[in-house]
Formats: structure tokens, sequence, C-alpha cells
């Protein structure tokens, strides 16, 4: 059997005291002067403070619920965002989208525009701070583009870091995909059955105007109306087992609560409504609906049994997406 060759390996930085612990490779010796491997001690701080997971990782940003449900719930939607220390030379604008073509994390425009997508995997426990890591590089990026995913710096950015959080935050939710392109209609080939198949897959969805984060989706069966709400969980279902236990629940006649998901931190009650019922015609039960809720939310005496009965049923329907 051959012998193994003896490697020449550069030595690790080594941290003064108090100094910040550099990163070095999981094999090295750590640069704390410990004697064991990186991997084994500072790596394995490292390593956790990128994969821990944050369970409200919009939390800070404007609009929360918006950031939840674009997540998770919307299929094609656009939002401009603005930048806390202004947009680099050379990039007109930002703009977050649902989803990007090849499911790219972000793209960089031939014109130097930058789209972040959203729903995409995230690289770490934080999908805040994978999607600022994808941001910077995006604004880097050779015009004409696309960025490809990779795991943030434990102690990079978060968007909350990168963000104005003084400006709207408004989403558009379009049709389809059309604003993948710059010009659309101007689509050929595989790029245009691409685009196809997509709008073709894509659930019709409508942003209430008159709330925030209730979005009314149509599917072949029945329509929906999902809505992220800010309220913490536990006092959310709580309110939720009273009106329904008072049959006060109904969006109208033919429309049920059915449930709801837990999403990012936060929950989203869903509603089931008859298939002739529009997002126009769900806007006035809604608004009302959230004025009964609001009232409940203030009530802290104990819940009856048939409220507790209630509140059992949502609880065993509810859903976790994240």
């Amino acid at each position: 059997m051959a012998k193994k060759r003896a490697t020449a390996t550069k030595p690790s930085p080594k941290a003064a005291p108090g100094d910040a612990v550099p990163v070095v490779g999981a094999r090295e010796p750590c640069p704390c002067g410990s004697g064991r491997r990186y991997k084994a001690c500072h790596g394995r701080e490292a390593a956790h403070a990128v994969t821990e997971l944050v369970r409200r990782p919009f939390e800070g940003l404007p609009n929360e619920c918006d950031w939840v449900a674009l997540r998770e719930l919307v299929p094609a939607a656009t939002v401009p965002l603005k930048l806390k220390d202004g947009l680099p030379e050379g990039v007109p604008s930002v703009t977050l989208a649902t989803v990007l073509p090849m499911a790219w994390p972000a793209l960089r425009r031939d014109t130097g525009a930058v789209l972040l997508g959203l729903q995409n995997d995230a690289a770490s426990g934080d999908i805040s701070r994978d999607l600022a890591g994808t941001l910077l590089r995006a604004l880097a990026a050779e015009p004409g583009n696309p960025v490809e995913g990779a795991r943030p710096a434990a102690d990079g950015p978060r968007l909350q870091d990168l963000l104005d959080l003084t400006a709207p935050f408004e989403p558009e939710v379009h049709t389809g995909f059309g604003f993948w392109l710059e010009d659309a209609e101007a689509a050929t080939g595989e790029v245009a059955a691409s685009l196809e198949r997509a709008n073709e897959a894509a659930i019709p969805t409508v942003r209430l105007s008159g709330l925030d984060a209730a979005y009314w989706c149509e599917t072949p069966e029945k329509n929906h109306l999902r809505w992220v709400m800010p309220h913490a969980e536990e006092g959310l279902l709580d309110a939720l087992a009273r009106l329904h236990a008072a049959g006060a629940s109904s969006l109208g006649e033919g429309t049920r609560l059915v449930g709801s998901f837990r999403a990012h931190g936060l929950v989203v009650p869903v509603w089931d409504l008859p298939t002739g019922m529009s997002a126009d015609d769900v806007e006035k039960p809604a608004a009302a609906f959230g004025e009964r809720l609001a009232e409940v939310l203030e009530r802290t005496e104990p819940l009856t049994a048939e409220e507790r009965r209630a509140r059992s049923g949502f609880t065993n329907r509810q859903i976790t997406l994240s």
C-alpha cells in the first residue's frame, strides 16, 4: 500500500485575546488556540447561528403580514423596494418578486435593474438573512445575469438592515408572470412557451383593497379567502373560537371558516367561499368580520365549553407551512 504523502498546510490565523475568532476550514485548528478543529470548537457556534430557525423572519419589516402572504400564498406579485442607503450606481430599481424564472434567487436585468425572488428554498434558518445576502450579490452582479443561491454568513446583514423601513410596502398582484420580461409580448420560442405554462398554472388571486394581507383566490372546486393576521396566536385562536361558537365566524351565506395555516410565526385563517363569490363580493363581509374580531380580541375571560371545542377543532386542522 502506498504511503500517504505529507502535505503542507497553511497555519490558521490565530485570534488575539478579545478578538473575534476568524472563520477557517472545518478541519483546520481553531484560531482560538484550543487545540481542537474549528468545526468542533468555534465553528460549531457559527454553524448554529446560520442554521438556527428564526420563527418570524419578516418581523420589523413594513407590512410583515404581506411579506408572509407573498412568500407562501400568492403566485404572482411584485413590490418595489427602497434601500436604506439608496441605490448603487447603475441600479435603477430593486423589485421583490414572488418567483422568478427557473426559480432563480435573483436576476440582474440588462438594464441593471434587480429582481429579488421571495419563494426560494432557504440556505439557512433565517430567510431574511438569506434574502439580504442574495440582494447584495445581485446588486454587484454583471447586468444580464441570474444570481445563484449561497449560504449567508452567520453575521451577515438581514433585510431589516438593508431596506428603508419607512418606505411603503404595497404589493401588486399580477394575473401572470409577464413581469419576468421587460417586454413579455415580444417573447418567442421556448421563452414564450415557458411563460405560457407558468401563467396557466397560476391560481387567480386578488388582494382585498380595504384590508391588510387578505387574499381571495379561485380554485376549480371553490374559492377561498386567506388572511394573514398580525395577532398573537393564542389570543387569535381564542377569538376565532368565540366567534365560531357564536355563529359569527362566516362571511355570509355559503361561506365557512375552515381552519388556518401557521406561516413564519403568524396565523392565516382560511374561509371556503362559494364558486360564484368574487373578491369584490367578499370585501364588505371581510371588513365586517375584522370589526367583530377586533372586539372579541379584547375579551380575557376563560372560554366556555362550546368555545373550547371550537378552538380544539381549529387547532387540529391547523397546518404549519414554515
